[in-house]
């Protein structure tokens, strides 16, 4: 077993608390003895017995060297509100705030009672063993990004990685414990978002580290959660690139886990799902080679009748099957039932005029049939891809791409993409996502993709997200996805589809229109009849585990497929008493919804 100790900084006191805290998981249950008969169990709340004294939350406050807190929701003022609540970066630097604030008759944003705003694993540590001994609702936050409410809980203790901002890069690094031979990585704080890592690693280190799309999500959560980027077709999902991790285990112990010490941990780590095994503080991810370039293919296409429509659907499969379904081609298209067809597709390695002419069937299909569609010329311009995520450059190039953080003091690199602002405090109103087989690409299966496809786009936008799918990509991609915990399902599917809604904020003081839960349920009932319809052509398809039906009753399955039974025998290991539960997350069965009792 690899492990570490938490190294004393607050002397006598450190010492007196660790002694009286007792460690969650005893050595036999780490060693694999059978776990004991999970009992009826209720975490306390303030006001209750058992609530920490003051003088307890003092001795904790000492132990993290004064990063202990009350959380506290800003006061915004009507005039404040639109443009900091519109902001990501702002609303990721409070302890009280997520970046979505809710989901209908599901959940919304509150507070914990306190915060830790740990920076080190022995902050970590602490926090964790506090909370197992006081009964405490135990909740930890990186991005915020959760759609399922993972890294918020009323009434808990915030474990809170921000200001875990580390980054550095290696030239070569070796796992600890391992044979094999090093690999060029970066190490990465539990704390840090995409943005600044693609920062560090393309733009000033002319490299490619697999994370996510969107530059405000953070990097800890996403490779729990399995993570998709932009370029997953060409590198894989995020969670297959990650050599080792530093993590806080339910028992309060800091843990050097990867494919040589602690084994199953490491895996359940790569796909398993945040906030459920642990906190993790670290981590160090493979790097590869950068190509020279990146190509943008984005296009609106809109059909004059339904029957136009279907043949265009028809026709992009087509095209796609033949030209696109290779490891270069990632994001998405979307078909929404005012018979659009819209596309925002990247492609690494390719140049304007090769992107171009892998599109060069479907645009002569458009241009041949004017009388039934609208559409502006396809363009297909590509970028040097070492500036692709250059602040700099994206400001003075294509200023109207992006929105910058522009409060006083702000980090002057940080952006987020202008099409990512709407998710800014979302208030969803429904979601679900579906694997999609690349068995549906073949001739003799088309049509009944695009027949369940047109049905779908009659009561929602479906879009195919093809970076979310892993099929069409190489062979040694694919091999490493397999090896983790996610859904095997995403090895081979062509595209994972999305359908899915988001409302306004729902954070005070931001007004709320009349009706909005009303109009939120009937896009919710939408959403689920084109899930349904599209299922017809993937029954019992899965989901990926991060973006899904918050209200699935076949979760478990979907997110995990025949990796759940592994992924539970793991959480009873390490977390024999549930101190890390999350919605729908690996051993939350019996607890209830708000986390705080065990039946």
């Amino acid at each position: 077993m690899a492990e570490t100790t938490a190294p004393a900084r607050a002397g006598t006191t450190r010492r007196a608390l660790l002694a009286s805290v007792p460690a969650m998981v005893g050595a036999a249950s780490l060693a694999g003895a059978a776990p004991a008969q999970a009992q009826a169990f209720t975490r306390v709340r303030p006001g209750m017995p058992g609530w920490p004294t003051d003088a307890d939350w003092s001795a904790l406050k000492q132990m993290v060297e004064g990063r202990l807190e009350p959380v506290t929701v800003p006061q915004l003022t009507p005039e404040e509100a639109p443009k900091l609540l519109s902001n990501p970066f702002y609303i990721g630097d409070q302890a009280g705030l997520t970046q979505s604030s809710g989901w209908v008759d599901a959940w919304r944003s509150a507070p914990s009672a306190y915060v830790v705003r740990a920076e080190n694993a022995a902050d970590v540590s602490a926090a964790v063993r506090f909370a197992a001994a006081h009964r405490l609702r135990l909740v930890v936050k990186g991005g915020g990004h959760s759609y399922m409410g993972g890294s918020q809980a009323p009434d808990s203790l915030l474990v809170w990685t921000r200001a875990m901002q580390q980054v550095e890069l290696h030239d070569a690094f070796t796992p600890q414990g391992a044979t094999t031979g090093p690999v060029p990585a970066v190490t990465v704080g539990a704390g840090c978002l995409w943005g600044r890592v693609y920062d560090e690693v393309t733009t000033r280190g002319g490299r490619y580290v697999q994370g996510g799309g969107c530059t405000t999500v953070g990097v800890a959560g996403l490779v729990q959660g399995g993570g998709f980027g932009s370029f997953s077709k060409t590198y894989g999902i995020a969670c297959a690139g990650l050599l080792e991790a530093e993590i806080v285990t339910a028992d309060g112990r800091i843990r050097i886990v990867n494919a040589a010490q602690e084994p199953d941990l490491f895996w359940a780590l790569k796909g398993g799902g945040g906030g459920t095994f642990g906190v993790i503080t670290r981590m160090t991810l493979a790097t590869h080679d950068l190509p020279g370039t990146f190509a943008i293919a984005q296009w609106e296409i809109k059909a004059k009748s339904d029957n136009a429509y279907r043949r265009l659907l028809a026709a992009f499969i087509d095209t796609y099957a033949t030209n696109l379904f290779n490891p270069h081609w990632g994001e998405q298209v979307a078909a929404n039932p005012s018979n659009k067809l819209s596309f925002q597709m990247l492609a690494a390695g390719l140049d304007g005029a090769e992107a171009k002419a892998a599109w060069a069937p479907f645009a002569a299909f458009v241009a041949a049939h004017p009388e039934d569609y609208q559409a502006q010329p396809l363009q297909i311009p590509a970028i040097p891809a070492r500036v692709f995520w250059s602040e700099a450059v994206l400001n003075a190039t294509a200023p109207s791409a992006i929105r910058r953080d522009t409060r006083p003091g702000a980090n002057p690199h940080d952006f987020w993409w202008a099409g990512n602002t709407s998710e800014a405090g979302v208030f969803w109103h429904g979601y679900s996502s579906i694997w999609m087989p690349q068995s549906l690409l073949q001739p003799e299966n088309r049509a009944g993709l695009v027949d369940a496809w047109f049905a779908a786009s009659r009561h929602w936008q479906v879009a195919f997200h093809f970076n979310k799918g892993l099929a069409g990509s190489t062979d040694a991609v694919r091999a490493a996805a397999r090896e983790t915990a996610t859904n095997p399902e995403v090895a081979d599917a062509f595209a994972l589809a999305i359908m899915g809604m988001d409302g306004p904020s729902v954070y005070p003081p931001l007004k709320q229109e009349p009706g909005m839960l009303l109009f939120a349920r009937g896009d919710a009932a939408s959403i689920h009849k084109a899930s349904e319809l599209l299922r017809q052509a993937a029954p019992g398809a899965g989901c990926y585990m991060s973006e899904c039906d918050y209200f699935n009753p076949d979760w478990r399955r979907a997110s995990w497929g025949p990796h759940a039974d592994r992924l539970e025998a793991i959480k009873r290991r390490y977390d024999p008493d549930g101190l890390f539960i999350v919605h729908h997350g690996v051993g939350s069965q019996g607890w209830s919804a708000d986390g705080f009792t065990r039946a």
